[in-house]
């Protein structure tokens, strides 16, 4: 007797317990605060994306968006943190090219997959990677450094933010394209390698518009090129590297914004409306632009598209040009 109540209490027990998940799957989207992750330090471009857009979205979804800051292993501590989360549209990342495709390639274990564990919603923002040198260096094109790299083949050093960073992966991808050999001189970050360059320790570094045109006017750089396969709107008298007969030569670092994977279609579309709704806005268009980058919007079909082509991208590149990481 005792065996047969005990299994009927069992039975009621899960029988609440399924009412009460259906209930609250039931609830809808949002019920409550909403984490948007930012996987790098504050004040970097992917925690001010992140800022620009919170305020408005939290207006649009009725509920908190609070940025949050999760910094380390290059990106991967918050992007796993979103991964692992209920997939339930109450924690998101703004991720990057750096963890969502250049990581995966670099690191002999990740603790996630970039393709597999995220649900994509949109793209957000593009800046494209721009080629200066110190004004010391004689070339004021790609076809210019090229010719010199050849005629003092080892003689040509480039700066970087680190091993594995886009400024790092443009400069090789050059070395590969052109057949030549500069040499890489990694920096832990990305204002030390520019204060290097523009001190004349260094001859030229692939960097963001916004970091390097206010060194423009006085002449401390010259600006030879730009990383992307079109002309930046930013730059528009600026070549590109594929002018210069490279035409597949396309290094730019960006920004969207992903869910865990299994969170349902309808809270993708919902988001996916309401980010873009943001992103229309005149005042987000003039931040974003203050921050030397372009909005670039997708469906989470194309964004799902471009991670996986990103990926093969540069873990193609990395196979054969031997990058390790530090």
């Amino acid at each position: 007797m005792n065996s047969k109540r005990t299994a009927q209490y069992a039975a009621c027990a899960m029988l609440v317990s399924a009412l009460l998940a259906g209930g609250v799957a039931a609830q809808p989207f949002p019920s409550k605060l909403v984490r948007l992750v930012s996987p790098y330090p504050p004040a970097g471009v992917n925690d001010l994306l992140a800022r620009i857009i919170a305020p408005k979205l939290s207006e649009y979804l009725g509920q908190p968006v609070v940025v949050e800051n999760r910094a380390g292993a290059t990106g991967n501590i918050g992007a796993e943190i979103v991964a692992r989360a209920p997939a339930d549209g109450h924690t998101l990342l703004m991720g990057q090219a750096g963890n969502l495709s250049i990581n995966v390639s670099l690191m002999a274990k990740m603790p996630f997959d970039p393709v597999k564990d995220f649900a994509p919603i949109t793209l957000v923002a593009a800046t494209p990677n721009v080629l200066v040198v110190h004004p010391s260096l004689p070339v004021k094109s790609v076809k210019d450094l090229v010719a010199l790299a050849k005629a003092k083949p080892g003689m040509i050093n480039y700066a970087t933010s680190g091993i594995g960073s886009p400024g790092h992966l443009a400069a090789e991808l050059l070395n590969k394209s052109a057949g030549i050999k500069m040499i890489h001189i990694p920096y832990k970050g990305a204002s030390p390698a520019l204060a290097d360059v523009i001190a004349g320790n260094a001859h030229l570094y692939f960097t963001s518009p916004a970091s390097a045109m206010p060194f423009m006017p006085s002449g401390r750089l010259r600006m030879v090129a730009v990383a992307s396969l079109k002309r930046s709107a930013l730059l528009p008298d600026l070549p590109t590297v594929a002018e210069s007969g490279y035409p597949e030569f396309d290094v730019s670092s960006w920004w969207g914004v992903v869910a865990p994977a299994a969170t349902p279609r309808e809270v993708v579309t919902r988001l996916h409306a309401d980010i873009n709704r943001v992103l229309a806005l005149p005042e987000t268009r003039t931040k974003i632009a203050d921050l030397g980058a372009e909005i670039v919007t997708s469906t989470p079909e194309q964004f799902a598209a471009y991670i996986k082509t990103e990926t093969a991208k540069w873990a193609k590149l990395i196979r054969e040009v031997g990058v390790k990481p530090e």
